[in-house]
């Protein structure tokens, strides 16, 4: 397959386009600065990408975005979050919708925020987006493929939980934290945490590339834990104590009250119904493994 990559060198994209090249995949990645080899310049602000790009490919996956968990929350903070994935995304899918040899397929970037703090229900594709400014965004961010949609491209929406991997993330700002022993839970620990080794994040999506499944597909393993749990596991994981919470008072203060709240005290119990449904099957579905598989790698 020749396959056009955005947002190919964070977390997800670098080790994706590996996988992809490895299993013999013609991998094109989109780059905002003068194009190497196997890589093509896209501009998302000006609304510029040469259609011969897109013409002919066979999938476009989208990771463009600036990220979440990065800066604090100032109104232009959220400005930048908003534009860089909806602008990036509507391109996409625009130039898309316009080829003449459209890919069959679309995989396009969203996340489990969708579906805002929601406690103690469980939650699948089939739930209602919540309403803070998580939600909203991946609300709009999802509805920017539309021209693809509507064009008959097959478009299927990566609704990613926290990807666990020691090279970025959540993982590795908490690693040396709880490597000393002083690593806790938030506040009272029982929000939910719905996770994803980064393994498995590659597998879903390379699986998706081919399997006929569209629209919202979370993107998070079968077994959700509450932060307390998790907070266990990676403690016993590394053999480290820890035994004292990590009161809110002082992330808010870095961060700011509302990425605080949003990330770290609230959370979604999330389940990959459709992706198990397809056929998915998870590498590490249990979370002391993928630690384990993941840190004995480091």
């Amino acid at each position: 397959m020749r396959i056009v990559i955005s947002g190919s060198s964070g977390l997800i994209g670098q080790p994706l386009v590996a996988r992809l090249r490895s299993a013999g995949h013609d991998v094109v990645r989109l780059v905002r600065r003068p194009a190497g080899a196997d890589e093509a310049t896209w501009d998302p602000v000006a609304g510029t990408l040469d259609p011969a790009v897109i013409d002919g490919a066979d999938a476009v996956i989208n990771l463009a975005g600036a990220g979440i968990g990065d800066r604090r929350w100032t109104d232009e903070y959220k400005q930048e979050l908003r534009d860089s994935r909806l602008r990036s995304t509507d391109l996409l899918a625009s130039t898309i919708a316009a080829a003449e040899r459209r890919p069959g397929v679309f995989l396009s970037g969203s996340a489990i925020g969708i579906y805002g703090p929601r406690a103690d229900e469980e939650l699948d594709e089939s739930s209602a987006p919540g309403t803070d400014f998580l939600a909203r965004l991946c609300v709009e961010w999802e509805a920017a493929t539309a021209p693809a949609e509507a064009a008959g491209v097959r478009v299927a929406h990566l609704r990613t939980g926290i990807v666990l991997s020691p090279a970025g993330g959540a993982l590795k700002k908490q690693l040396p934290l709880f490597k000393l022993g002083v690593g806790g839970r938030f506040g009272n620990g029982r929000q939910w945490q719905s996770w994803i080794g980064l393994p498995d994040e590659i597998g879903a999506i390379e699986f998706l590339l081919t399997a006929e499944v569209s629209g919202a597909v979370n993107l998070t393993a079968p077994a959700p834990v509450t932060n307390a749990e998790f907070t266990r596991t990676l403690a016993a994981v590394l053999k480290r104590p820890a035994i004292l919470p990590i009161p809110s008072f002082g992330p808010k203060l870095l961060l700011g009250g509302e990425l605080v709240t949003a990330l770290l005290l609230t959370g979604q119990r999330v389940l990959p119904r459709r992706l198990t449904a397809a056929g998915y099957s998870f590498q590490s579905s249990n979370l002391e493994a993928a630690l384990r598989e993941l840190l004995d790698k480091h």
